[in-house]
């Protein structure tokens, strides 16, 4: 079947899946999302917490720490008291990975510049293979092989190449193939030379990083710029993003990176503008305001918020909803898409006829109520549940679905500072629903 947006497709790399506990990775599955603790391991209670707030925001794996024997030791009630699948992060000791291992790791991370012999890496397969446990192949610029660094005189895409072939090779000499491989590397150029240069060599699945990238601001760019450029290329099969950071952080900015691309859709997307001189409302105000009131909302959804009918309507036309600045100080709410569960009075804002900034909070309310209940009409009244909507098939049928029972007819609300009501206009036609 074509696509209706051709120029969105991204074709990714073919590659084998593996299983990180109950979370496929690889193949056809859905690009999975990570983050990591950095709370003391053997503090099971604020590790769990920590671990605990990374499911909420949505992360579908997370790595924990096991530098001593004292972090594997309570490993295992770390383990049953999350619902996500846990990556022990192993690095010098490899007796730490058989003790993860057995204590209920699900995928062991074994740094190949760091881990020793050839035999202990033996052992470390061993140890996986008797409890179900895939491994990730985790090469670092900043820890290289030495011979390698020799051999190349520092780091380079070449070398960390061949450092995960050398690993590759190892497990798979140990008959293990439940492997995902890292090259990653804090420079974003040598990260997605190294990347790409792998690709070509393997077809084990790739999990992709900006390593050490900084602190929230500038590692996000850092990350949109590498793992962007990686992934609209197709390579890629789960992700971290590192940030000096909460790593709540790192989820939320994995997943806007995923449905920036189209590749991932979790959430309320919301398309705003940076705002000027011809604004109806104050926009910045009520996006914050929006953003955290819809920021529980797991279900894809686009939203558009714009100061003028400059572009509000043409976004708003392609939005569930979308608020747009009109004339003589009058906002629209419109959706092409009306819940059926949902009435005029639904969408309309309270105190209306209040202050402008009890009007910008009415907004945000009225934004927010509506995409809460798109939200359930997803799951509900479209035979799609939120898991099954975040599969990108589902939601551009669900879209199409949408715009062809509506005819393209929208609800339009408006409302000003000298009304004391909003005035519905239900179905207004596409000629007269801007006046």
């Amino acid at each position: 079947m074509s696509s209706i947006r051709p120029w969105r497709d991204i074709e990714r790399r073919t590659t084998r899946k593996i299983m990180v506990g109950s979370v496929p990775v690889g193949g056809d599955s859905p690009i999975s999302v990570q983050s990591m603790t950095n709370t003391p391991t053997p503090d099971v209670q604020a590790t769990v917490a920590q671990i605990r707030s990374l499911e909420e925001a949505g992360a579908d794996i997370v790595r924990v720490s096991c530098p001593d024997e004292e972090s594997t030791e309570n490993f295992d009630q770390i383990v049953k008291a999350v619902s996500v699948p846990l990556v022990a992060d192993i690095h010098f000791h490899y007796r730490r990975a058989l003790e993860a291992a057995d204590k209920g790791a699900a995928c062991l991370r074994i740094n190949p510049g760091n881990i020793g012999s050839k035999q202990r890496v033996m052992e470390v397969v061993q140890a996986a293979k008797a409890n179900g446990c895939s491994i990730r192949i985790g090469v670092n610029g900043g820890s290289l092989e030495r011979p390698l660094l020799e051999k190349y005189g520092e780091p380079c895409p070449e070398a960390l190449v061949e450092s995960a072939l050398n690993s590759i090779k190892l497990l798979e000499d140990c008959d293990f193939h439940e492997i995902k491989i890292s090259v990653k590397a804090s420079d974003v150029f040598l990260a997605v030379a190294a990347y790409a240069g792998l690709a070509e060599a393997c077809d084990y699945p790739f999990h992709l990083g900006i390593t050490e990238a900084g602190p929230t601001r500038l590692g996000t760019v850092k990350s949109a710029i590498g793992l962007g450029n990686l992934l609209w290329s197709g390579i890629g099969d789960t992700m971290r993003v590192s940030l000096s950071a909460d790593p709540v952080q790192e989820v939320h900015v994995g997943f806007d990176l995923l449905k920036s691309l189209g590749l991932r859709h979790r959430g309320v997307n919301i398309i705003a503008c940076p705002s000027c001189a011809r604004q109806g409302f104050d926009v910045i105000d009520v996006v914050q305001q929006i953003e955290q009131r819809v920021a529980h909302i797991s279900t894809p959804m686009d939203v558009s918020v714009l100061g003028c009918v400059v572009n509000g309507p043409g976004e708003a036309a392609q939005t569930v909803l979308g608020l747009t600045g009109g004339g003589n100080g009058a906002s629209l709410v419109i959706t092409p898409r009306v819940p059926s569960s949902a009435t005029p009075d639904a969408f309309e804002p309270a105190n209306a006829a209040a202050a402008s900034a009890a009007t910008r909070a009415s907004a945000a309310a009225c934004l927010a109520a509506a995409a809460a209940s798109e939200a359930s009409a997803y799951s509900r009244g479209r035979g799609a549940s939120p898991a099954e909507a975040m599969d990108r098939s589902a939601l551009v049928s669900a879209e199409t679905d949408g715009f062809r029972t509506c005819g393209m007819g929208l609800l339009a609300v408006r409302w000003a500072a000298s009304s004391s009501k909003a005035t519905p206009c239900s179905s207004a036609s596409p000629a007269t629903r801007w006046r």
